[in-house]
């Protein structure tokens, strides 16, 4: 089995002041900074369907209501090299056109080249996965992919 999408393209990352966040068609990925150290005991994550809340040793670095829906049951969060959070939430929308443009209602906004690359990517994704014979990881696309691109469903095969 070849490696996922993702892996191959490489990822469209949108910075934020506590680490980065970008998305798949079916996840957002969210990577926080941490003081060097940091152990799992110290780390207080809530994750809820439109809710995040993530404070470490007490002191709150990511909260807020999500720019879209998840699946509750399927959000995690590991620590990794006791520095890094990462939080992986599964989208409730898992189609090209569900391009998060903030992770957060009104904050973590991408700024429109990143937005537009982000859009880029989940559109080669999903022909990825409508064609799976088919290599579309190093494409270029250009013209209408936004909102997931051109609909040939109802098109004769």
């Amino acid at each position: 089995m070849s490696a996922p999408f993702e892996e191959r393209s490489g990822v469209v990352p949108c910075a934020t002041p506590w680490g980065r966040w970008y998305q798949t068609l079916e996840e957002v990925f969210i990577e926080v900074r941490v003081p060097p150290g940091t152990r799992a005991k110290d780390v207080c994550c809530s994750l809820r369907s439109r809710h995040i809340a993530l404070a470490v040793r007490g002191q709150e670095l990511l909260q807020g209501k999500l720019f879209d829906s998840t699946v509750t049951d399927e959000g995690t969060w590991t620590l990794e090299d006791r520095q890094l959070i990462r939080i992986v939430l599964m989208k409730t929308n898992r189609d090209a056109g569900n391009c998060w443009t903030s992770l957060l209602e009104n904050e973590y906004a991408a700024d429109p080249w990143v937005q537009d690359q982000m859009q880029r990517k989940l559109t080669l994704e999903r022909f990825q996965r409508e064609n799976p014979g088919f290599d579309f990881s190093g494409a270029e696309i250009s013209g209408n992919y936004s909102k997931g691109g051109p609909d040939f469903s109802s098109l004769e095969k």
